[in-house]
């Protein structure tokens, strides 16, 4: 027998839903209509008590709702701050390109750039500060990440080295990046903390090869306390995965590579004709 769909729990615009999000709602399409524009400061709870006849507790919640949205910046003891809408950085996938690994961001960074564009470029106007930066050469454990890198080069963990690195474009950090290689150990300057370049062709540089992809998968995870810091997103924030294997010319794996971005300002597109 036929039934109808159950409704979601208590979307916000419905009468039965909670007050705080009814108000919140409210503010959300002020906000969307510009009457709030980005950077502009709400009104105090007292404000907004008085206007919305409700009492203070129903607004700290609502606010916290846009909060946790990433509508709004609560500045303790300033006031509550509309954020600007999220800069979104393009990463281009084409499935025809060039077998070459370059580095996902190779256009993009100030050194390691042929000139070549080799279809999977960050897409970015490109600002001061802007490129990959290496934050540590961590040792190789027994964690799930390097379990999974070992798995993937067909090696012991023992025989892996590891670097992991930061990309900053358009003012600032969009992906945290881990690369494994099957050799070791790195040179210091190359794993440097602070270091700029594109980590891809340094590491294919440093083991004396020519790197072509493998295989790339895509996914998204909640991002965990290391990432949320390095990225500056709270801990949660939908983090897309662009992981794989790039190998030598005979088909030997040798890098694994597993980057998390940040989801609210990046998107994979995947080019199917000729531009």
């Amino acid at each position: 027998m036929a039934t109808n769909p159950p409704h979601p729990p208590n979307p916000p615009n419905r009468p039965d839903a909670p007050l705080y999000r009814r108000l919140a709602r409210r503010l959300q399409e002020r906000i969307d209509t510009g009457a709030y524009p980005a950077g502009a400061r709400l009104p105090s709870e007292p404000e907004l008590s008085a206007e919305f006849g409700v009492n203070r507790l129903t607004v700290r919640q609502a606010v916290a709702e846009l909060e946790r949205a990433a509508v709004v910046e609560i500045r303790r003891g300033v006031g509550t701050f509309v954020r600007p809408p999220a800069v979104r950085v393009s990463i281009a996938v084409d499935p025809r390109s060039q077998r070459f690994d370059l580095g996902s961001v190779h256009t993009a960074l100030p050194s390691g750039d042929d000139g070549t564009d080799d279809g999977t470029s960050d897409r970015t106007s490109g600002e001061p500060g802007d490129g990959e930066f290496v934050v540590a050469a961590p040792p190789v454990t027994g964690s799930a990440q390097d379990a999974e890198a070992a798995r993937q080069l067909g090696r012991a963990p023992r025989e892996l080295s590891r670097v992991d690195s930061v990309i900053r474009l358009g003012g600032r950090a969009r992906a945290a990046c881990s690369y494994w290689v099957p050799f070791g150990p790195l040179p210091a300057e190359l794993v440097r903390p602070g270091r700029a370049g594109n980590l891809v062709l340094d590491l294919a540089r440093a083991a004396g090869v020519e790197l072509e992809y493998d295989w790339r998968a895509f996914g998204a995870v909640g991002a965990d306390l290391a990432d949320a810091e390095l990225l500056g997103v709270p801990p949660g924030t939908a983090l897309l995965v662009r992981e794989g294997v790039s190998c030598t010319p005979d088909g030997s794996p040798a890098l694994y590579v597993r980057r998390r971005i940040d989801g609210s300002s990046a998107r994979f597109v995947l080019h199917f004709r000729d531009r």
